[in-house]
């Protein structure tokens, strides 16, 4: 990635930020991010903020002060070795590796915690999301479901470098 951008875990004072970075997503972003055509924020906005950076964990992309891109995992409540994992990335920083930044910073984080395994649901015919997880998670099995791959990927050690 060329362009600087930091990341961090994720405040509960981000709730502002987020709002913003919400207006700025396309609804196709959206649709891709929640599997709905979602036009506010999820009724519990709140928990997206709200993390214990542990169980539940968020990265934030932050750019000239605003959000442009988020990452974040939820452990299972039955394994918590196990955890799905989700990224958003404003449609302006999309394809200059903001993604791939976040993905690979939370997978690395995950692994240092003890989660084992990725899991995660992508639409099949979100490329950029779908060749992400092949560049980062190279032993990911994605199976296909319903126009959705079921994604799962073992962390058995540290992810493919951020900047690969």
């Amino acid at each position: 990635m060329d362009i600087p951008v930091d990341t961090r875990p994720v405040r509960p004072d981000d709730g502002p930020l987020f709002c913003r970075l919400w207006d700025r997503l396309s609804p196709e972003t959206v649709y891709r991010r929640f599997h709905a055509p979602l036009r506010h924020p999820p009724a519990d906005a709140r928990r997206l903020v709200e993390v214990d950076h542990d169980l539940r964990e968020a990265l934030v992309a932050v750019v000239g002060g605003e959000v442009v891109g988020v990452a974040r995992y939820d452990r299972s409540p039955v394994d918590p070795a196990t955890a799905d994992v989700a990224v958003v990335v404003e449609d302006a920083w999309q394809g200059v590796g903001v993604g791939r930044h976040l993905l690979a910073e939370l997978a690395e984080l995950a692994a240092r915690r003890g989660v084992r395994t990725l899991t995660a649901d992508v639409q099949a015919d979100n490329g950029r999301m779908v060749g992400l997880v092949r560049r980062l998670l190279p032993g990911a099995v994605l199976t296909p479901a319903h126009g959705v791959y079921a994604v799962q990927s073992p962390l058995t050690r540290a992810p493919v470098a951020a900047a690969a």
